[in-house]
Formats: C-alpha cells, structure tokens, sequence
C-alpha cells in the first residue's frame, strides 16, 4: 500500500512565528512554502536558510520555499497557516477569499483582537467567508526562537472539526513539538490574545521595581479576568487552565523573550508608548489588545481592573504607579465565595 502523500502547507506571513512554524513543519519532512511581503528577508531565507530580519543568526532546516508570491503560494497548498499579526487578518483573509478554492482548510497562530470590532478571529472568518470550510486556531506557549530552534514545546490546536484537527496535529507533532487538540476556539482565542495584556502588566510592575509577590498577584489575579471574560463569552473553564490559558500567560509574563513584556519595562522606565515600539521593533499585540480587550469587557458586563488600568495607561495618560495603586485600594473582595448560610 502507497502511504499517503504530506499535505502541502503554506504559512502566511514571514515574521518570527511564522518563519519558526514553517521550520517546523519542514522538519516533519512534509512540503511548505513560507510567503512574506518584505523581499529582503525571504531572499535571505532562500539564499541562507536564515531570517536575519526576525530570526538572526538561527540556521533554518531545509526544505523551507520562500516566495513573495502569496497568490501562488496559497493557491498550492493543501492547508493554509495564518501567521500574520492579528490587526492584518481580516485582510489578508479577503485578499484570499477569491483567490484560494472555497474548500481549502486554514489556521491562524495570531494572538489578538480585531481593533475597532473587538472581533476574535473565528468571527472574522465567518463575516468574511460566511460558511468557511475546516478551520482552527493553533496557540500555545511558544517563543519563536525556540519552536525555530526545535526546542520542546506544547501547543493546542482548537478546532470544532474533530478530522481536521487530527491533520494539524499530524503536521505540527515532532521534531520537539508536542501538539494537544481541543474543541474550544472561543477559549484558546482569548488566552492567546489577553495574556499580552497582562504580560504588558507585569513587566510593568517589574519595571517599577514591585518584586515576584505582585509579578505573582498580577498572572493569578488577571487569570481570574481572563477566566470571568471567558466563560461569559461562552468558553470553557478548563481551557483557561491548560497550554492557552495559564501555560501561555505565565510564559509571556515572566520571559523578556515576550516583546509584551519587554514594552511593560520600557513604560515603566518612562518611555512614551510611541518610544517603546520603537525600541522593540516587532508588533506588539497587547497595546491593540488592551483597548479591545477593554471595550469586550463593558460588552458582557465583567470586572476586569488590571485590564482596564493597562488600557488607563497606554491610551488614557494614567501614570503607571497611579494604576497600581488604584488596584490596590480596591475594596476587598473573596477569591472564593463563601457558601451562603
């Protein structure tokens, strides 16, 4: 018996994370072409194996095409892979949607809110594509560097198609990747956009100087909104346990490989927001997140006060000592109520 031929993948959006899926995947030994705007660094990528740009002094393992060619790129594949930021999505969907046949299933590894909307990314797939075909989010903790580099890591792909879902995992799982599946988009969605928020939180903190007690209190404490915000929108509880919720907020809150994290330390040092992007000089997700993130928790009425104060203090002009300490002198509250009498 003949053993069935790789899908082809095309990951969409040559950055860190897309350029560290598609090594990924070429490492499995199955077909992917990677697809970038900026020339430069996908000549780099054909003539090097490298990403000098996002992913310097990494060698790539072979087998890796790199075109400017998107249409092309896309219209080969068996499976597409979003890896664009979250703000280009919708875009980049729609410049697809008459390009790429009907019945081509997809991912996204975005993290994020739609600015403007507050839409997730599955909405967005349904406002534009109407009846999609297979479909899923892979997120996770992950760095770029280290999936890039095949070091051990632990994603979940979220998908309510139980078939499709066993392909991404076939495709993803080896080479140091260990993939789990899941049938909550909903709620891998928002762990993987909300923890840069807080992660923006912690760095913050730490950037002031407050110590490990209240970088411990911030990941629990806007676990606890992440999970309120969650289960109002219809996620499941348990997700926000597992590799999207805490596992992704506790490495993207105590890592400075997270740009989120890194852009916290630079506010706190007084930078301006404009500076802070500057000196990362990558997206960084939760300064949109925040604003949306913000606006969905007016949406379904939940209580989420760190989130608010980061939102204070990257779009309103709130000092960064005047949100803690209006955190503070919070009434106090029970973590776990009480059983009535």
């Amino acid at each position: 018996m003949t053993a069935p031929a790789s899908p082809r993948i095309t990951v969409l959006g040559a950055g860190a994370w897309g350029t560290a899926l598609a090594a990924a995947i070429a490492r499995n030994g199955i077909p992917v072409t990677l697809w970038g705007r900026d020339a430069a660094v996908i000549d780099a990528i054909a003539a090097r194996s490298e990403n000098p740009r996002y992913l310097p002094d990494l060698a790539l393992p072979e087998g890796i095409v790199a075109t400017t060619d998107r249409d092309a790129a896309a219209t080969a594949a068996d499976i597409l892979v979003f890896a664009t930021p979250s703000y280009t999505f919708r875009d980049v969907l729609k410049g697809l949607a008459g390009v790429v046949d009907d019945r081509t299933p997809f991912i996204w590894a975005c993290k994020g809110l739609e600015p403007g909307t507050h839409r997730l990314m599955h909405e967005i797939v349904t406002e534009v594509l109407g009846r999609p075909p297979a479909h899923g989010i892979l997120s996770g903790p992950s760095f770029a560097r280290e999936v890039a580099a095949g070091m051990p890591t632990a994603l979940t792909i979220a998908c309510a198609d139980v078939d499709f879902a066993a392909r991404v995992v076939a495709t993803f799982h080896g080479g140091g990747l260990r993939v789990y599946s899941s049938p909550d988009i909903v709620g891998v969605e928002l762990g993987g956009a909300l923890k840069n928020v807080l992660a923006i939180a912690c760095g913050a903190a730490d950037g002031l100087g407050f110590g490990a007690n209240a970088r411990a209190a911030v990941i629990t404490r806007g676990l606890a909104e992440l999970m309120r915000l969650g289960e109002r929108m219809g996620a499941r509880r348990e997700t926000f346990m597992g590799l999207a919720g805490i596992g992704d907020l506790v490495l993207t809150c105590t890592d400075n490989q997270s740009r989120n994290r890194r852009f916290g330390l630079a506010i706190a040092r007084g930078l301006t927001v404009d500076a802070a992007c500057e000196e990362i000089g990558q997206a960084v997700e939760g300064l949109r997140t925040a604003r949306a993130a913000r606006a969905l928790a007016e949406r379904h009425g939940v209580d989420m006060p760190i989130v608010a104060r980061v939102n204070a203090v990257l779009h309103e002009g709130m000092d960064p000592r005047v949100a803690v300490r209006e955190l503070l002198e919070r009434d106090p509250k029970e973590e776990i109520p009480h059983p009535q009498a």
